[in-house]
């Protein structure tokens, strides 16, 4: 295939920050990479028609909590594997986002938490392993006290409460006044103090992460120009092959990004681009202006052609006040594939070069391609908006069965992503009464890490080196498909004013100039425009109060 096994860059090259004007959206998603919070977080930013799972643990063995990632750790797992995964499934493109930036800080965070994990793991060997029995014995007083405190019997949660500084005193009796002397003495004593040594060291080490991954999450949401690092995608030389492999990847990514394909899913609309929410169809007979003489012949793509140099000026304006930034004119092929379907597939061939359909099969799709089964020529203006976070796509199509001449315009729209991603870290804290002054109140500081967490991090530490095993003992997420970062987590623009405005303000322009293009191209081959004017004018009546709907919700 021509979209498999080719290299797609001329070298080695350092990875760079996301594309002007969708720095935000692309923060957004980059910024799950490096969060703490806990991973059923992730369902919360599902859209209607796109939805995680999370599989939990399947080691009846070792089923615990404490094996369980956090939203971090599973969505950078689940990002690298799926779309640099060797094996994996074709994506859907990421409008509006840098897709590369997204993968390439979720590769930066994996790689901050293995060096932590190193640490941890040393830790864990020295002061856990070497004293196991009494490695166990706490694990085991941290599991009963979780599970105590989980309960609804309040007597059962006073006491999870309590159990750990009464299991401290039963442990510090149990050191002074020991049955046995000598070396074994020395190593029973060593087993309780070893463990609650390397928790506090652990503790230290976590904290100092924890710091790290949250300034990290801060700047990325705050504009602050964190940069993602991931030296393993730049070789050294020729033989460092996971490193060749991973930059590949990388550049594949971003070649799949350029991708001039997409594929509509019925309800769902375009993948990637939202769901239809207006359409406004042209549709007269061709008659020649001259009675007795028939029109010039024309075909489809001559009637695209220009159509899209009218898309191209719609930046300018008469008047200096602002209006329509730069749009995306393309030319793109839609493949239909069902409501429900769980993967899609690329055209591949020798009309293929790295994903992009080549022009001359767009072509001959727009000219012949227009009724029946098989793909289906659209040309579309696209707007990004809000710094990624609103991406409008006006798409249209021209037809010819017969004599009548058809010309649809249809309107698309992604709105931003969800808040779950915008939402900064918060500082751990809690409002308490003051003690004598009751009646105020004072902030109280909670630890960065929880006890139970530290011991979570030191648990999972020496199983980093094989994530597969970490996904069997704690679990994963696993993403809805077909998968694309931007429009899995997308929430509908119709919530915020000013956006819905942005997206319904640019039917009417974008409409305007199609008319506009096509009935010149009509008039200079002969064609009577007489009705194709009178259905422009009445199509531009609709549109001046444009309602959004559902617009492949048929009622039938």
């Amino acid at each position: 295939m021509a979209n498999d096994g080719f290299d797609f860059s001329p070298g080695a090259q350092i990875p760079l920050q996301g594309a002007a004007g969708q720095a935000v959206a692309t923060n957004a998603l980059a910024s799950a990479a490096y969060r703490d919070s806990p991973v059923e977080d992730i369902l919360k930013a599902d859209s209607e028609w796109h939805k995680s799972k999370i599989e939990e643990g399947r080691s009846k063995l070792f089923k615990s909590k404490y094996f369980a990632p956090n939203l971090g750790e599973a969505f950078s797992r689940a990002v690298q594997v799926r779309m640099l995964g060797g094996a994996r499934k074709a994506l859907i493109q990421s409008f509006g986002t840098d897709p590369q930036t997204v993968v390439e800080h979720c590769l930066s965070a994996t790689r901050l938490r293995k060096a932590r994990d190193t640490k941890l793991t040393l830790v864990t060997v020295v002061f856990g392993f070497l004293f196991l029995p009494g490695l166990l014995l706490w694990v085991l007083a941290f599991r009963l006290r979780d599970g105590l405190g989980a309960t609804k019997d309040k007597a059962l949660g006073a006491l999870g409460i309590v159990l750990l500084p009464l299991i401290g005193i039963a442990a510090l009796f149990f050191l002074i006044k020991l049955p046995v002397t000598g070396l074994l003495a020395l190593y029973l004593r060593a087993m309780i103090v070893a463990p609650v040594i390397g928790w506090l060291i652990a503790k230290r080490i976590a904290e100092t992460s924890a710091k790290d991954m949250r300034a990290r999450w801060e700047g990325l949401l705050s504009g602050g120009g964190v940069i993602a690092k991931i030296p393993e995608a730049v070789p050294k030389n020729p033989n460092e092959t996971a490193r060749e492999a991973l930059r590949q990847g990388l550049e594949k990514l971003a070649a799949e990004q350029q991708s001039n394909s997409v594929f509509y899913a019925g309800p769902k609309g375009i993948l990637g681009m939202g769901t239809r929410w207006g359409s406004w169809q042209l549709a007269e007979e061709l008659v020649s202006k001259d009675p007795g003489k028939e029109f010039h012949r024309f075909r489809s793509w001559d009637l695209i052609r220009v159509i899209h140099d009218q898309l191209k000026m719609l930046e300018r304006g008469p008047l200096h006040t602002g209006g329509f930034p730069t749009p995306s004119v393309t030319h793109w092929v839609v493949s239909p594939v069902g409501e429900n379907a769980d993967e899609v597939s690329r055209p591949a061939g020798e009309d293929v070069a790295t994903f992009q359909i080549k022009p001359h099969e767009i072509q001959r799709i727009c000219n012949h391609q227009q009724f029946g089964s098989g793909d289906r020529h659209y040309l579309g203006v696209q707007f990004t908006l809000w710094d990624g976070q609103l991406v409008i796509t006006m798409m249209i199509t021209v037809t010819v069965l017969h004599e009548t001449l058809r010309i649809e315009v249809t309107g698309h729209a992604l709105g931003p992503v969800h808040s779950l991603f915008t939402s900064k870290p918060k500082a751990k804290e809690k409002t308490v009464n003051k003690t004598v002054r009751f009646w105020e109140t004072r902030k109280v500081i909670l630890p960065l890490v929880e006890s139970k967490e530290v011991v979570r991090l030191a648990l999972r530490a020496p199983f980093t080196w094989y994530p597969p095993l970490l996904d069997y003992l704690g679990g994963k997420i696993t993403l809805p498909e077909p998968f694309g970062l931007r429009h899995a987590w997308a929430e509908k623009p119709w919530r915020h004013r000013f956006m819905a405005d942005d997206a319904i303000r640019a039917a009417t322009p974008v409409l305007r100039a199609v008319h506009s293009a096509a009935l010149r191209v009509l008039d200079e081959n002969g064609v009577d425009t007489e009705r194709f004017d009178n259905r422009s004018m009445i199509l531009s009546g609709f549109v001046q109060d444009p309602t959004p709907k559902k617009a492949d919700m048929y009622d039938a």
